[in-house]
């Protein structure tokens, strides 16, 4: 979907977290900023001749989003710090003599003014440069496509086994207790669960991820919202079998009520905010890809996320299932 950086906060957030796509994009843009005790920075003139506006636009850009802004890296110089910062900078600018308070940029907080500047056709042409790097970034560290971007976090390996231990668990219960075909009985139980979890039947889930008939929607799920399927598989199929030795058999919709009741337990709401707040955010930032269901668990994705997924962190699958075939069947069992 297309990002308007403009009227997107968490558009916004989600490119200045990126540790990846920072120096990236740093790299494109011909701008020399001051580097002071180590860190880079630009003045509200320096930012008002790049984006080619008058600094009144860039004073009262920041009086409408100072939170923002100050969030993400601007500050105001005064006193001692000030004083250090002219004396650094004094034969390449002139401050003027009653200057007392000198407002600077970081990077982030310069790239973010870019963002906001609605008027200026620099800052638009910037905001498109950033949007293709980030998906420049992303589609190379995912080795050009994101569908198993998730499988980059080396907590999903254990995860997706666990899972499908859990899921053999299930399926066992259904297939020994549960009336009804199993062309039905299966599918039909399965996206009781995902609806539970995340709000969304397999079909609509696919629809989103763009995934044919034959992609395994649980081998696209991210690490966490496999531990919630995880705890729902493994407590309904408990509870099938406990009821089961009550009556014998249990209809389909039993399953459901059982499901519903889960869901609403105290206990289990903060696994399903988490695995929803995964989802929806880590699916925006790094698919391109927004869950209408669970929009309202929309944020912005951290730095460690993204260094988890095409950062620092992040792990090649299949070089990781080489490394620890041992250990994987050990989880197996």
């Amino acid at each position: 979907m297309a990002k308007d950086l403009t009227t997107s906060e968490i558009s916004r957030q989600n490119i200045l977290n990126n540790p990846v796509a920072l120096p990236r994009i740093r790299e494109a843009l011909e701008i020399k900023p001051l580097e002071f005790n180590g860190v880079l920075y630009v003045t509200k003139q320096m930012a008002a001749d790049f984006y080619e506006v008058d600094i009144r636009t860039i004073e009262n850009c920041l009086s409408a989003n100072e939170n923002e802004l100050h969030r993400n890296g601007y500050k105001v110089l005064t006193g001692k710090e000030l004083k250090e910062f002219k004396l650094h900078f004094d034969t390449e600018i002139d401050f003027g003599i009653k200057t007392v308070r000198l407002g600077i940029f970081d990077f982030r907080s310069f790239l973010n003014i870019g963002m906001l500047l609605t008027t200026s056709e620099k800052a638009k042409l910037v905001r498109s440069l950033m949007l293709d790097i980030v998906i420049s970034v992303i589609n190379e560290k995912s080795g050009g496509g994101t569908k198993y971007i998730n499988r980059r976090d080396r907590n999903y390996v254990t995860s997706a086994i666990q899972e499908e231990n859990y899921h053999r668990k299930l399926t066992d219960a259904i297939r020994d207790y549960v009336d009804g075909h199993k062309i039905y009985k299966y599918p039909t139980i399965i996206d009781m669960i995902y609806k539970a979890v995340f709000c969304e039947k397999a079909k609509e889930y696919k629809k989103l991820l763009e995934l044919s008939e034959k992609d395994n929607l649980r081998r696209t799920l991210y690490a966490e919202v496999l531990v919630a399927v995880s705890a729902f598989e493994n407590q309904v199929a408990e509870t099938i079998r406990a009821k089961a030795k009550e009556v014998g058999t249990v209809t389909v919709e039993e399953v459901g009520q059982f499901v519903k009741d889960l869901a609403a337990m105290p206990f289990v709401k903060p696994i399903l905010e988490d695995a929803r707040t995964k989802m929806a955010s880590r699916d925006f930032a790094l698919r391109d890809v927004y869950h209408d269901n669970i929009a309202e668990y929309l944020k912005a994705v951290s730095p460690e996320e993204y260094e988890k997924f095409i950062g620092s962190q992040s792990v090649d699958f299949d070089h990781l299932l080489d490394e620890n075939k041992a250990v994987l069947d050990r989880l197996k069992q």
